[in-house]
């Protein structure tokens, strides 16, 4: 069957090095699902690969994409019962094309009751929230939060209200999300607020940090020693510096934890994480054909976005643009 993905066969900016690209699919193999995908959205976790910030461990040309929903339209006989399914088809191949190979063990089961455009986004920023309050636990903590519009901070701080966090503030750039995280619970602080951000820093247990840059700095050095500082991304693009006199720092890569996540234990994980997702308060939803997908991305980069661009699979003109053989 014919197929069209979104591919890469250089590092560089996204807009620049992706390209649309039609060939053949190849022969599903043994133990493999085929899913016809339907939705697939556009996260910093798929843009910063492409750009060759991971490339030890990417292999050139690469489809993009790491997470999404479709339907199994093709199944050995031991997964037949989830012909005709929706299923997240996962840590296969890149999610931006239209039909994805992936391992049947691997693919998580969509609930009934799930919207597919929820559905879409189970998985990266979902799974790295479940995780990090596993293995730091908030009951009873002050927790503070950077990039808190983000989808991965919003499940974060209503998390870990969930799991007993005695105080979780929010720090913010733009103010169209200060009214959103209040109706969350979230305490919204705004980031050019150097005073305030020093203030809580002081008094906070735990940091989760998306930013890294001159923020992560700024918080690591208001400090208590006490405390700990988790840095599971740099969107701003720039590192930062550790002294001795500050807290712990640990990193989180939730790739680094797969390993350790047996096919039972990762079906698992999904069914605590389903019910948590369905009673949060999530962004809204932005669909695009895959086809329009620079407008899907161009969409990501918008400031003080607060809905998720997803790209449909579903409509659009799928021409021939070479083969990513």
């Amino acid at each position: 069957m014919e197929n069209t993905a979104l591919c890469y066969r250089q590092f560089g900016e996204p807009e620049s090095v992706l390209h649309r690209e039609t060939a053949e699919k190849a022969p599903l193999q043994p133990g493999m699902l085929r899913v016809q995908m339907l939705l697939s959205p556009v996260n910093a976790s798929d843009l910063i690969p492409i750009t060759g910030a991971y490339r030890h461990r990417i292999t050139l040309p690469a489809i993009a994409g790491y997470e999404g929903v479709g339907r199994v339209i093709a199944a050995p006989d031991d997964a037949m019962h989830l012909l005709g399914q929706r299923v997240l088809p996962l840590r296969g191949e890149g999610t931006w094309q239209q039909v994805v190979d992936c391992p049947a063990a691997l693919a998580i089961p969509v609930p009934d009751a799930i919207e597919t455009t929820l559905a879409a986004r189970a998985f990266i920023n979902p799974l790295a929230a479940w995780l990090m309050l596993n293995l730091y636990p908030v009951q009873g903590k002050r927790v503070l939060l950077t990039a808190a519009g983000s989808d991965c901070a919003i499940l974060l701080g209503q998390w870990a209200q969930r799991r007993g966090a005695k105080e979780v503030y929010g720090i913010h750039r733009s103010p169209i999300h200060a009214d959103r995280l209040r109706a969350m619970g979230i305490i919204p602080i705004a980031q050019q607020d150097s005073d305030r951000v020093r203030s809580l820093a002081a008094i906070s247990d735990l940091v989760y940090d998306a930013t890294g840059g001159e923020l992560a700095q700024t918080i690591l050095s208001a400090m208590r020693s006490s405390a700990a500082f988790i840095c599971y991304g740099l969107l701003s693009g720039k590192p930062f510096t550790l002294q001795r006199h500050f807290p712990p720092m640990h990193w989180f890569h939730i790739r680094n934890h797969f390993d350790a996540l047996t096919p039972q234990a990762w079906q698992a994980a999904f069914k605590e994480i389903w019910p948590l997702l369905a009673e949060s308060q999530y962004s809204d939803a932005r669909l695009l054909p895959f086809s329009a997908w620079q407008s899907a991305l161009a969409d990501y980069r918008q400031a003080g976005r607060t809905h998720k661009p997803l790209l449909d699979f579903t409509h659009g003109n799928f021409s021939s643009h070479g083969s990513y053989r």
